[in-house]
C-alpha cells in the first residue's frame, strides 16, 4: 500500500482563530492501515492528498462577481456551482478554504492548495494572506488569513459574523493511544520579526514574536451532562511549532505525550488546556453547538474519546500571522 500521509482563517470577521480544529464523527473507514518493521501504521484516508475537489464559486457581482477555486480534500471532481461542502466521499478532511453567504451576498477565501510534489503526486501547501473584499470600489477591506486543514467539517454556508468558533464542530471520536504522528513536511517562513494583527475593522497592529507553522493534536477524554454540556480531560498531547525553513523532511515523527505534563522539560504554555479564545466546540447529542471544556488532565492510563489533529501556516489566534508563512504537508499518519 502506498499512501502518503489542523485555525481555520475565515474572510473579515468571519475569520476563525488559527488553532481552531473541526472534526466529523470517526469512523473505521477514514483509516488505511499498514504494518512496517513491527510497528502498527494508520494512514488517514485521503491524507495522501493526491485527490482533490475543485470547487468553482462565483462571487456576488457586488464584490466583483470573480469566479474562485476553493480547493477541498476529497475524491477528484470539479463543482461548477455554488453549493456548500459536507466531507464528500466520506473524506474527513476539511480546510479553511470557505464559502460564506451573508446577507445575499456570495463571498470566498482560499488559503489552502493542491500543489504538486515531483515523484510523490500532490501534497497540501497552506499559505498565509491577506483576503480582500472591495464593495462598489468604495470599501477595501483586508484581512489576515491563515491556510489550515483539519480532520472535520465546517457548517457552510457560513450566514452571519457572530462567533465563528461555535460554527466549528471540533473532535473526531477515537479510542486509540497511538506513540505518535507521522508526516512530511516542508517549511518557508515569512522572515519577519513580528507579526500583525490585521482584522479589517480596525487599525493594523504588531505581534510581538516571529509566525510559525504548526501541527496541533489533542487527546480527549468527554463526557456530556444532563443538560447537554460537553467537557473533557486531556488525554494525549503533541504540538509542534516550526522555526526555520526546510526543505522537504520525510517520515518526520513526533510523539504524543500521555497525562499532565506541565512538569516535563518540554512542557509550553501554548501546549495547556485550551480555555477562552481557543476553546473548541462540538455538537452535542441535543444537536447544538456548545463549547469543550477542557477542565483538566486525564490519569496516564485513560483511554481518549476524541482526537484533534490540525496543521496551521500561522500560530497566534484570528487575525494574527505574516503574510507568507507557508507549511506544505504530505503523508500523515498514527504510529502505534
Amino acid at each position: 500500500m502506498s499512501y502518503k500521509a489542523l485555525t481555520t482563517s475565515f474572510f473579515l470577521t468571519l475569520s476563525s482563530a488559527t488553532g481552531i480544529t473541526l472534526a466529523i464523527p470517526y469512523s473505521p473507514e477514514y483509516l488505511q492501515e499498514n504494518e512496517t518493521d513491527g510497528e502498527h501504521i494508520e494512514y488517514i484516508k485521503y491524507g495522501n492528498f493526491d485527490k482533490w475537489l475543485c470547487r468553482n464559486i462565483k462571487e456576488s457581482g457586488i464584490i466583483g462577481g470573480n469566479t474562485k477555486t476553493l480547493f477541498e480534500i476529497a475524491p477528484n471532481g470539479t463543482w461548477n456551482n455554488n453549493n456548500p461542502y459536507h466531507g464528500l466521499g466520506g473524506s474527513p478532511w476539511a480546510t479553511s478554504n470557505v464559502l460564506a453567504k451573508v446577507s445575499g451576498i456570495t463571498k470566498t477565501n482560499t488559503s489552502v492548495y493542491r500543489e504538486a510534489r515531483a515523484g510523490h503526486g500532490y501534497c497540501a501547501k497552506l499559505y498565509t494572506h491577506l483576503e480582500e473584499c472591495k464593495v462598489l470600489g468604495l470599501i477595501n477591506i483586508k484581512v489576515l488569513a491563515a491556510g489550515s486543514i483539519y480532520l472535520g467539517q465546517t457548517q457552510e454556508p457560513i450566514t452571519n459574523t457572530k462567533n465563528p468558533m461555535a460554527k466549528l464542530d471540533a473532535g473526531v471520536k477515537f479510542t486509540k493511544r497511538p506513540k505518535s504522528i507521522c508526516f512530511d513536511y516542508k517549511i518557508q517562513l515569512a522572515g519577519k520579526p513580528d507579526r500583525i494583527r490585521q482584522t479589517g475593522f480596525s487599525k493594523v497592529t504588531t505581534v510581538k514574536g516571529m509566525d510559525m507553522p504548526d501541527c496541533i493534536l489533542y487527546l480527549q477524554k468527554r463526557w456530556e451532562d444532563a443538560n447537554g454540556n460537553i467537557y473533557a480531560k486531556r488525554v494525549g498531547t503533541m504540538v509542534q511549532r516550526f522555526n526555520k525553513n526546510t526543505g522537504w523532511v520525510n517520515n518526520a515523527r513526533f510523539p504524543i505525550h500521555y497525562g499532565n505534563i506541565t512538569n516535563k522539560s518540554f512542557y509550553k504554555s501554548y501546549m495547556g488546556l485550551t480555555s477562552g479564545d481557543i476553546t473548541k466546540y462540538a455538537k452535542n447529542s441535543k444537536g447544538k453547538m456548545v463549547p469543550v471544556k477542557e477542565v483538566g488532565w486525564a490519569e496516564n492510563n485513560e483511554t481518549p474519546t476524541h482526537i484533534i489533529l490540525q496543521f496551521d501556516s500561522s500560530h497566534g489566534g484570528a487575525y494574527v500571522g505574516s503574510v507568507g508563512n507557508t507549511i506544505w504537508i504530505d503523508n500523515v499518519r498514527l504510529v502505534y
